[in-house]
């Protein structure tokens, strides 16, 4: 039984589930009811999400790499997205299951915890919306490294030249997702929220100080890419002519 006062979806009511499902019946039996549903979900989810992870990692790694020529400025950017999604995650463990912020946001706790599928949402835009960011500022330090820049001078150029935009569309997009923080409905405060938080910590933490720093303490490690197609030359020299023998009289 889940103890009074628990919400049936919560960890507990999950786990009531699979022990009433695990119990050896005489016929088929059927188990229903919000902990059930958890249940299912959770596995639904928990099935596939590394596949999920690992393909988009991978496709985003193989991509970048292609574009940037750069084995280590992919890496960089997948481990920043990581930490601005932890970081997200944290805030949102924070004011919506500790109750943090309920003054100006109400009642967001919800019985102190988070709807399974709201990381799985955050991840899938969060992650899109700061590749695309990140792509708007690479795009120019690539192109400033390839008019010979150095690392320090194509990082500021880029920054400079793209901060602006970046910082422009995340605003625009951060204020829209702040209106539903209005929203009576947790989900949807939870949505607005996290959206909310995760551009900004990316357009002004990630971008404007992580990356640039960075770049800029890895200098000519950043564009090392290995010539792995490159084969070297086996082609057999020519033999050097043989002189013809003088012929003998007769």
């Amino acid at each position: 039984m889940i103890p009074d006062g628990d919400d049936p979806l919560s960890p507990q009511g999950s786990r009531l589930a699979a022990a009433l499902r695990a119990v050896p019946a005489p016929g088929p039996a059927l188990v229903g009811g919000p902990g059930a549903r958890l249940a299912d979900t959770e596995h639904a989810l928990a099935g596939r999400l590394p596949a999920v992870v690992g393909v988009t990692v991978l496709v985003t790694f193989v991509l970048l790499l292609a574009f940037t020529r750069s084995v280590l400025i992919p890496v960089k950017a997948l481990a920043l997205n990581a930490l601005g999604l932890a970081a997200t995650s944290g805030i949102l463990v924070a004011v919506f299951q500790q109750g943090h912020l309920a003054p100006l946001l109400g009642d967001v706790t919800a019985g102190g915890i988070t709807d399974v599928v709201m990381p799985s949402l955050m991840f899938c835009v969060t992650f899109g919306l700061s590749m695309d960011y990140e792509v708007f500022l690479l795009s120019r330090i690539v192109d400033e490294h390839r008019r010979g820049s150095d690392t320090e001078t194509a990082v500021a150029v880029g920054l400079q030249r793209t901060g602006g935009l970046f910082t422009s569309a995340a605003l625009v997009f951060a204020t829209v997702m702040a209106a539903l923080a209005l929203s009576s409905l947790v989900l949807l405060k939870l949505i607005g929220v996290g959206l909310a938080l995760a551009v900004l910590l990316d357009c002004t933490v990630i971008r404007a100080l992580l990356v640039p720093a960075v770049m800029r303490l890895a200098g000519r490690a950043n564009w090392w890419m290995p010539q792995l197609g490159r084969r070297k030359d086996r082609s057999v020299p020519s033999p050097t002519p043989v002189p013809a023998a003088p012929m003998e009289a007769p």
